[in-house]
């Protein structure tokens, strides 16, 4: 790898302040950065007081992590298709298909968040922030298969403006800016948020003359359960992810092995994790009705209750730091998604607006952890 060094090293001056090339400074920092560990350090404030991993390398980490829920939701988007249709082109079509459907909403989502970034990372005179290559990533996971592009590249702008940059950027925002991309889309596109439409592709007639997919529905479990029915899909397709919903949610094992990686390589808080999994669970048993074909625990493995506990609550510019805070976030996260499925009928989904609640009161339980080791510790000096 030294041969490509050898080539940053020698482009490096016509990006420089003074160079031909200077207006791409920040693009070219960027790309360097992407394959080597900066030398310099920060000396201001952000995102590098929160841990001492270097950042970029830890945003890289999350989205392996992402990879099982990413390939299961290009699977799954075929799947969905095949079964709309009542069709079976096998694993590997309905996997292509998916791939299809996916990547142009990920090529979208990192060509406009990551496009302003740059910019203003260029005007200001700053490094790119590298926060983006996890938002870009679970902006395609989160929202349904038929959200349209341009639809998703006005919601992406606004959260990278209004959400991070705003604040200072990366490291400096107090809400999730994916979650506050789902928000954007949910509040002012709720047609392409919500109903049963939604869940399955619709880009082509059938390819052996059958009605378009734009023509028949899907329902989700929470779909169903939010309209008293009986949940059709069985606890087995809600833990496997055989089922419709958005693209990464819905396979409950891929979404498992990442938590796992994210503990394993210390980027993920296992405490938030295990906390937001305990309040779902206590209050789904208290609270979930009975209902044919749905058990109380089924909560935490459908809609976006597990992708949210595992990819977004822990998400270390947004959440408690304190190490007890940890415990009383993820709880407050858990049991507000179940409140919100249950005492709202027309939002049955809930985590997003847990979390983001959660984002506004992480600060707020820090300072009392804070506030409360202080005083103890005066108390001890006196």
């Amino acid at each position: 790898m030294a041969f490509i060094k050898n080539i940053l090293d020698q482009m490096k001056p016509t990006f420089s302040e003074g160079g031909k090339l200077s207006a791409f400074g920040s693009l070219f920092d960027a790309a360097e950065t992407f394959f080597y560990v900066p030398n310099e350090t920060s000396k201001a404030y952000g995102a590098h007081i929160h841990d001492a991993i270097d950042s970029k390398r830890g945003i890289f980490f999350v989205i392996i992590a992402m990879i099982p829920a990413i390939l299961f939701g290009m699977y799954n988007i075929g799947l969905q298709h095949d079964l709309a249709l009542g069709q079976d082109t096998g694993l590997v079509m309905q996997f292509l298909y998916g791939l299809g459907v996916l990547l142009p909403k990920i090529i979208v989502s990192y060509a406009v968040g990551l496009g302003i970034e740059v910019a203003i990372a260029q005007f200001k005179k700053e490094e790119v922030h590298e926060g983006f290559f996890v938002t870009g990533m679970l902006i395609p996971m989160i929202v349904p298969v038929n959200c349209p592009l341009w639809i998703m590249a006005i919601a992406t702008a606004f959260a990278v403006i209004f959400a991070k940059e705003i604040f200072g950027g990366t490291g400096m925002n107090i809400f999730n800016p994916a979650l506050v991309t789902r928000a954007f889309l949910f509040f002012a596109y709720p047609s392409m948020m919500s109903g049963d439409k939604v869940w399955v592709n619709g880009s082509y007639m059938d390819s052996i003359g059958g009605p378009s997919a734009d023509a028949v529905t899907a329902a989700t479990p929470l779909g169903q359960l939010g309209a008293g029915e009986a949940v059709t899909y069985s606890p087995m397709d809600t833990i496997i992810g055989t089922i419709p919903g958005s693209i990464g949610e819905t396979s409950f094992i891929a979404i498992l092995i990442g938590a796992v990686i994210l503990i394993w390589a210390g980027i993920a808080s296992w405490k938030i994790i295990v906390s937001t999994f305990v309040g779902g669970a206590l209050l789904a048993a208290v609270c979930t009705p009975e209902v044919a074909g749905f058990e109380w625990w089924m909560h935490l493995t459908v809609g976006g209750f597990a992708f949210g506990a595992v990819f977004m609550a822990t998400d270390p510019v947004t959440a408690c730091r304190t190490e007890n805070g940890k415990y009383i976030y993820g709880f407050i996260i858990g049991a507000l998604a179940i409140i919100i499925r249950q005492f709202n009928p027309g939002y049955p989904e809930g985590m997003m607006m847990a979390i983001l609640m959660g984002n506004l009161l992480a600060p707020l339980i820090d300072y009392c952890f804070v506030q409360s080791n202080i005083n103890k510790r005066m108390n001890r000096a006196k």
